[in-house]
């Protein structure tokens, strides 16, 4: 009679605990919950990024909470991990990528490397951001195409957030010019143009200012226009409506692109070199 009392007292002790560990797991969820939804409401984070990150530590919770219960009723968990390892080890090799691409997304979230929204250049790809979730990042091109990159690729790469959370960023464009011409006049006709241009931002206060880098190189001049536009999205519609602006007024100007001297008669008057009468 004692031994069914000890016993029936040691299961009722297990079914306490367990119950303990249950009602706990569901506390431990609504905490977690409120948080997030505080987190949301205060517009810290992103609303895919909060929705990933709950329900990654939903399936943490849950799975200490399994652990904690096999343990409560004396199952060798030891042994277990021990059996699932070797699993783990074959499936691991499976799901390597997955898992690093889960690491790599948790990595980027958490350094808040980049934003939806934000304009980042990857390698010779540049887009917008429209998602970042645990495996992947979207972005779409300028030309409307949605690229899917995995995150662990991202994390290889060298990132360059032209934005970074602002609807502006730094845009460039480089035209040559022929030895011969003034390079200021050149400037002058640039700058210009990219001032009367309503997606070009320029306020001196701001720093958002109008740089030129100039090179000189064999029979041409190269000068580089460094600028500030308010649509980052669309930079390379912007900088195509700039430059055909800019190559008819240095057309009307006489401002010449780089040609060798012995065509430059031809160019400018329509008429070939005269080499004078040739001999039999």
């Amino acid at each position: 009679m004692v031994n069914v009392l000890q016993i029936t007292t040691e299961q009722l002790y297990q079914i306490l605990k367990i119950i303990a560990t249950v009602v706990g797991t569901f506390l431990a969820i609504t905490i977690f919950n409120k948080l997030i939804d505080r987190i949301e409401k205060s517009g810290e984070l992103e609303k895919g990024k909060l929705v990933h990150m709950r329900r990654f530590f939903q399936i943490i919770i849950y799975a200490t909470a399994i652990f904690l219960i096999l343990s409560v009723l004396n199952y060798n968990i030891t042994g277990a991990i021990a059996g699932l390892g070797i699993g783990a080890l074959v499936v691991g090799f499976g799901l390597q990528n997955i898992i690093e691409n889960w690491v790599s997304g948790i990595l980027i979230m958490s350094g808040k490397t980049y934003a939806i929204g934000d304009v980042i250049r990857v390698g010779d790809l540049t887009g917008t951001v429209t998602d970042v979730a645990l495996r992947t990042t979207k972005l779409k091109t300028y030309d409307r195409n949605e690229i899917i990159i995995p995150n662990s690729v991202l994390m290889k790469e060298k990132i360059i957030n032209l934005t970074s959370g602002k609807q502006e960023a730094v845009a460039s464009i480089t035209f040559a010019i022929d030895y011969t011409v003034d390079a200021e006049k050149a400037k002058s006709i640039i700058e210009s143009i990219l001032k009367n241009n309503k997606k070009v931002i320029f306020n001196l206060k701001k720093k958002r200012e109008i740089r030129f880098i100039f090179r000189n190189k064999e029979w041409t001049n190269e000068i580089e226009a460094l600028f500030w536009i308010n649509d980052p999205s669309n930079e390379e519609f912007i900088k195509s409506e700039i430059s055909e602006l800019i190559q008819k007024e240095f057309k009307n100007e006489c401002i010449l692109p780089p040609i060798p001297s012995l065509m430059r008669r031809e160019y400018l008057t329509g008429q070939k070199e005269d080499n004078g009468p040739q001999t039999e």
